[in-house]
């Protein structure tokens, strides 16, 4: 339920992602502030001269063209442990991004694909496509409108929690999603307010025994109202605060309505001691009311912990620990009571060579059934970068997942190989 790694969302975007980790807001003025040199930014996806994209230009855009191919290896394919199977798969990724190079305004918009074909069970194929982007108006130095969306085809894979009991083969559906927000800043305060709608269409799945499961029940329009506030009350000491509130209309089934209302907010500290340790601290409440009586009020505190400390320019160390009351899917009715801490590092072995190695232990206590598991992943990722057009990377992901209800308990490991070209 807890990602197992986090990202770090600067502003203005912050704006959109209310619950994300952000940065410090910053108190110099935008036209004072020097540029970052790359060894001060996170290892991870830090750019190193002599290894940047570079890009087609057509006027005041530049697009962006990748495609990535690779293979994987899946030991446990439907996340079973009494239909253990394994299998290798191809993926194809192609993508293309476009900004533009305006001096104020500006769109970004990103067209990619992912075709996976599996070896020994092409009932597991799935092809996902997706079209995104978001665009920024300056009305103002201290105002900005601030919008995305996304139009995606994608598919749930087999043994996840939104995925059926039972299903054998991803269940696809279609999703659309739009945002639009207004953030304002007064000197050290910084606050922002805007209005989410996301769309869901699900398809249909089989069982083992070919029978089809369907997944209407699950149909349905999200629409959530947010801000979120921040404070510098230095550049090594700030205040957040963040709300959303929803309306979610789900079909559901006959008698067995999906609606519901609810919120969650959260507030806390940012540390910035220098560029050696940050941080976030936060608490807050969720709730989630649904029509149904039989499914009842989804509800409890939440809190999360992030730090950050770089001992040298060359090694990041993460400690993430959250708690968070929460569904298996926005248009579900099964709530989830998950507390996760986890570990991660990332270390620059060269300037075009980063390994990063993360692990979690997660316990996921469920609503309305007699059901408690306990999740114990680890993800190992080595990224070479050959120059401005080509990289490598290796990747192993263990997950194993121990519950009350033995048909829920499996372990597998994935081990892939990607080769990216871009330009």
């Amino acid at each position: 339920m807890v990602p197992l790694t986090t990202e770090t969302v600067a502003p203005p975007w912050n704006a959109q992602r209310m619950f994300d980790p952000t940065p410090l807001p910053e108190l110099i003025d935008r036209d004072q502030r020097e540029a970052v040199p790359p060894e001060d930014t996170p290892v991870k996806n830090r750019q190193q001269p002599g290894y940047e994209r570079v890009g087609i230009r057509y006027g005041s855009w530049m697009f962006y063209p990748s495609f990535t191919a690779g293979a994987l290896y899946d030991s446990n394919v439907f996340a079973s442990n009494v239909m253990k199977r394994s299998d290798i798969a191809a993926t194809l990724e192609p993508s293309l991004r476009a900004r533009t190079l305006w001096g104020r305004h500006g769109i970004d918009v990103t067209l990619d694909a992912q075709q996976l074909s599996y070896k020994a069970n092409p009932g597991l194929d799935q092809t996902n496509a997706s079209l995104k982007g978001n665009a920024w108006y300056d009305v103002s130095r201290d105002t900005t409108i601030l919008t995305n969306f996304q139009i995606a085809h994608l598919n749930v894979g087999v043994g996840s929690l939104t995925s059926p009991n039972g299903a054998v083969q991803p269940t696809p559906y279609d999703f659309f999603s739009g945002d639009i927000s207004l953030r304002k800043e007064f000197n050290r305060l910084t606050t922002s307010v805007g209005f989410r709608t996301d769309a869901y269409n699900y398809g249909s799945t089989r069982a083992q025994d070919g029978s089809v499961i369907t997944q209407d029940a699950l149909d349905g329009q999200v629409y959530s109202l947010h801000g979120r506030a921040d404070y510098a009350v230095s550049p090594m000491f700030g205040w957040f605060a963040a709300v959303e509130g929803n309306q979610r209309d789900v079909r559901g089934r006959p008698g067995s309505p999906l609606d519901s209302q609810g919120y969650r907010a959260l507030s806390g500290v940012t540390l910035a001691l220098s560029n050696l340790v940050t941080g976030e601290f936060g608490a807050g409440y969720v709730q989630q009311r649904f029509v149904d009586p039989t499914i009842g009020t989804v509800e409890g505190p939440s809190y999360r912990a992030l730090l950050t400390w770089r001992p040298t320019r060359l090694l990041d160390i993460h400690f993430k620990a959250e708690q968070i009351v929460t569904q298996t899917s926005q248009t579900s009715s099964t709530g989830v009571l998950a507390n996760a801490v986890q570990l991660g590092l990332d270390y620059e072995l060269r300037r075009n060579v980063v390994l990063s190695l993360a692990g979690g232990y997660e316990t996921d206590k469920f609503f309305g059934v007699a059901r408690n598991d306990r999740v114990v992943s680890t993800d190992a990722a080595l990224k070479y970068m050959l120059n401005r057009f080509g990289t490598i990377s290796i990747y192993h992901r263990y997950t194993s997942r121990d519950s009350d209800i033995p048909l829920f308990t499996f372990d597998k490991h994935q081990v892939g190989l990607n080769v990216t070209a871009q330009f």
